[in-house]
């Protein structure tokens, strides 16, 4: 018993202590991939490729905003 409660205090120090994870994109292809990789028979694994392939593209969209953004930025300092 003494055991399960060392264990269960080292496991809410380590969560506790971890940082806010990026994951843009991660829970939606999980699932889509998921579903796809059940439909292949291979869930976990179409879970975890849908994971990255969607982080990817919310990172992919977001440094195209940042990029536009800049752009109109520096574009309308040109015309001071």
């Amino acid at each position: 018993m003494k055991w399960i409660l060392v264990s269960t205090c080292v496991a809410a120090f380590a969560i506790a202590s971890c940082g806010a994870a990026e994951a843009k994109g991660c829970i939606k292809g999980a699932v889509v991939g998921a579903v796809a990789g059940h439909m292949a028979g291979h869930g976990k694994v179409g879970a975890a490729a849908g994971c990255a392939i969607g982080h990817h593209e919310a990172n992919k969209s977001d440094n195209k905003n940042k990029s536009d953004n800049n752009q109109s930025a520096q574009g309308s300092s040109d015309q001071k």
